[in-house]
């Protein structure tokens, strides 16, 4: 590679500074936001790949043919002074600024008022390009005691300082939650966290890249990370902070946001290959739903594996097997009249004798070979087969029409995108790009990205009037304002718990807000009975609620399958639908305002040392401290309390406990230890069978400690409602100020509940101050 050390000003090119570099590089600096800066590259003079599809900033969702690499629509672009002096050329805006040196090249970023960078390029040799490839590398310094969290569902501790990590997607089923890199999703995207703040760098490349965050010493330059990338461009957007959640939140609006799903995907939930799979699949389904009832365990969907498209052994999209579903239709509707709606797995690989392979080969649409014209082939799960083209229309068009004559019109609420990481390791792959083909190389993830956009939008036209649910396991950053996904096929291990816990926090970081884990692991020996219990209360607090499996043994994960625990695991599930309003108002805030509803301790707790430690423990929202029982055997919990004036209440038992210090509680199966933070006003309701508004009758209201001043917000609608954000819903908030507890309301929608029923944990009763449509009670 080359080294790119000297530069010369170009000038100024609209918001751009602009800079020549030798090799025919040019890179340009501008200030996109008051908070958010951008480096890009050009090569001779153009780009790789001129469009993008992970970044969407006005909220507006990317087109199908992406969204083009200099279109500055949706950002700010604020008003920023060009300044030149003695080898230095600055850019400056109110909040932000980048100090850019010309020998040796680099950029030098600081925040209004401060004197030291908070991000600074490596002072030898930052950015280095290959005339013989299209890979680059870009480094920045390290600072001793930095922190670094991101890069979506990467494996292992929550502080990912010290370690390399490749940007690219596989299929590793029982994959190591310590150890196994990479995994599904290709999101180089790193958050700095240290004494002097936190800051972001997003690259915005889909190509395949390794991230070094420490693993590499060298004598020559000092601490140092860096980005390397095999192919595509150099387009680096600059995150200033100050704290994490600046980050966080900047992240995901740069990336369009997060979709907030019905109320009934928060519900718990059920898939097993074995049960789609099995011959008699239509009764085991069945005997499911009589389950349920029979131990009295919530569910609110089921998920179909892939097993209902099965001919002779082999997996058929669109395809459904009438020996095992003789009648599909009545099979999902018996689901429906049981109030559980019915999800299919869908994945983007036609096998080679596919029945309707031909439609595809014939009109286009599917990945093809550059060098043959043929399609593209790749190893799948049952053979070899050809991916689906979602940068094709006449693909998307074939697949859309799938989706609405094979599944939506026979009752399939919506599609569940998986097994889409695209493994197309022919290097001459191409995709059609909607007319300006690109090497398949330079956007895989697009393809997931694409994917779950149709699954999505095929729903939105099915029933425009109801919020669609979209699930993916592949994809890029951006995946969130589709919908939901997870951590994929984890294994079933007591191990798993403790990893799933950082991966998901880290996934959280990352703009992916409504996410979870395969309840009872996904592959490996089926689960024993206290490990099932231990998963069922770990993954009840976190918003996708799914048990799936695909066991070894061939035994299928369900909540009956030990006797001994059906009671435990009751107990904890029906927490889960205590906790409902709650959850369902912080994922309403996770769509409005980029919050998070799962976190890290010290997302809220920044300047607690023993918080910036805890990675066994986490935040739920910024009420509730979640310590799960990661270790096989333990019946307490200790777990260390942030400090927080008024300290910490147990939410079982009411106990106190100050903040700051490390409190040991009982943790019996079913269980897990959760604290509430003094001040808060939590939400409750009785737990149900299903997350049903119409039959949401009692809303309870828990105040802890005795705080002079608190508020909370609830968010009530019929569940499904497109129009949210147009007042189709309901906003309640309570205000308890010196001792007087009010709550209005805005919004059209009537809930279940006409009033709250207050209690207090450890503190006085408020007095009641009676206005508007809610009334308090004691």
């Amino acid at each position: 590679m080359k080294a790119l050390t000297r530069a010369r000003f170009a000038g100024r090119d609209g918001v751009s500074a602009v800079f020549a570099l030798d090799y025919g590089v040019e890179i340009r600096i501008a200030l996109l936001e008051p908070d958010l800066g951008r480096v890009l590259m050009r090569r001779d003079g153009g780009y790789r790949l001129d469009r993008g599809w992970t970044v969407a900033p006005d909220g507006e969702d990317t087109p199908y043919e992406g969204r083009p690499r200099d279109d500055l629509a949706g950002f700010s672009c604020p008003t920023a002074t060009v300044t030149e002096r003695d080898g230095v050329v600055t850019l400056a805006g109110e909040r932000l600024r980048a100090e850019v040196t010309l020998e040796p090249f680099g950029v030098a970023w600081f925040r209004a008022g401060e004197s030291a960078p908070f991000l600074q390029d490596r002072r030898t040799q930052a950015y280095f390009v290959s005339r013989k490839t299209h890979a680059f590398v870009h480094h920045t310094e390290r600072q001793e005691h930095d922190r670094h969290y991101g890069l979506g569902d990467k494996a292992g501790p929550l502080d990912r300082t010290g370690r390399r990590f490749r940007i690219d997607a596989v299929d590793p089923c029982g994959f190591d939650a310590e150890l196994s890199d990479p995994l599904y999703k290709m999101i180089p995207f790193v958050i700095v966290a240290g004494p002097t703040g936190a800051h972001g760098v997003y690259y915005d490349n889909l190509a395949t890249a390794e991230v070094d965050l420490g693993a590499t010493l060298d004598n020559y330059h000092g601490l140092f990370r860096s980005y390397r990338a095999d192919d595509g461009d150099l387009d680096a957007y600059v995150f200033a902070g100050p704290g994490v959640p600046d980050v966080v939140q900047a992240f995901s609006r740069l990336t369009g946001g997060h979709a907030f799903g019905p109320l009934w995907t928060l519900g718990f939930a059920t898939t097993s290959m074995a049960i789609a799979d099995a011959p008699d699949a239509h009764a085991r389904i069945a005997d499911y739903v009589a389950k349920c009832a029979e131990h009295r365990i919530p569910c609110d969907s089921f998920h179909f594996g892939s097993g209902y498209t099965m001919i002779d052994g082999r997996r058929y999209a669109f395809h459904w097997n009438r020996d095992k579903f003789p009648d599909p239709e009545a099979t999902l509707k018996s689901l429906a009249d049981a109030g559980m709606h019915p999800v299919t797995n869908l994945k983007p690989c036609l096998l080679e004798d596919h029945p309707r392979l031909a439609e595809l080969r014939d009109g286009g649409g599917l990945v093809l070979d550059g060098e043959t014209r043929e399609p593209a082939v790749a190893q799948f799960w049952d053979g070899l087969g050809f991916h689906l083209d979602f940068t094709h229309p006449n693909g998307r068009a074939w697949w859309r029409a799938g989706i609405n004559d094979a599944l939506l019109r026979k009752g399939v609420v919506t599609v569940w995108n998986d097994n889409n990481e695209y493994e197309i390791w022919d290097e001459d792959a191409v995709a059609h790009g909607d007319g300006r083909p690109f090497a398949q190389t330079l956007a895989r993830p697009a393809q997931a990205l694409l994917m779950t956009k149709l699954s999505r939008d095929a729903q939105v036209a099915h029933a425009p009037a109801k919020r669609p649910y979209a699930i993916t396991r592949g994809g890029a950053a951006g995946i969130g304002r589709y919908g939901q996904t997870w951590s994929g096929d984890n294994e079933t291990a007591w191990k798993t718990l403790r990893f799933n816990l950082t991966q998901g926090l880290n996934m959280s970081l990352s703009g992916l807000f409504d996410i979870g884990h395969d309840v009872g692991g996904f592959h490996g020996p089926s689960p024993g009975p206290e490990l099932l219990c231990r998963f069922v209360e770990f993954c009840s607090f976190w918003p996708r609620f799914v048990m799936n499996s695909w066991n070894t043994d061939g035994v299928t994960t369900l909540p009956w399958m030990h006797p001994g625990v059906i009671a435990p695991i009751r107990e904890a599930i029906r927490l889960r639908y205590r906790l409902a309003p709650y959850l369902y108002a912080r994922m309403w805030r996770a769509a409005l305002a980029d919050d998070p509803a799962v976190r890290p301790l010290f997302y809220d707790f920044p300047q607690d040392p023993g918080a910036i430690a805890t990675e066994d423990a986490f935040m739920l929202g910024p009420d509730l401290l979640v310590a799960p029982v990661l270790e096989e055997g333990a019946q307490t919990r200790s777990v260390r309390l942030p400090h927080h004036p008024g300290g910490w209440y147990a939410f079982h038992d009411g106990s106190h406990h100050p903040g700051g210090t490390v409190a040991t509680v009982d943790a019996p199966l079913g269980r897990a230890p959760l604290f509430v933070r003094a001040g808060a006003m939590l939400p409750l309701a009785q737990p149900g069978e299903r997350l049903d508004p119409a039959q949401d009758r009692v809303r309870e209201l828990a105040i802890f400690g005795a705080p002079s001043a608190a508020e909370a917000n609830l968010y009530d609608d019929d569940g499904e409602t497109a129009g949210w954000r147009e007042g189709a819903g309901r906003v309640t908030q309570l205000l308890l100020r010196d001792g007087r507890l009010s709550a209005t309301a805005e919004g059209r929608y009537e809930p279940a509940w006409r009033e709250i029923r207050v209690r207090c944990v450890g503190g006085p009763m408020p007095a009641f101050e009676q206005r508007g449509p809610v009334r308090l009670t004691a």
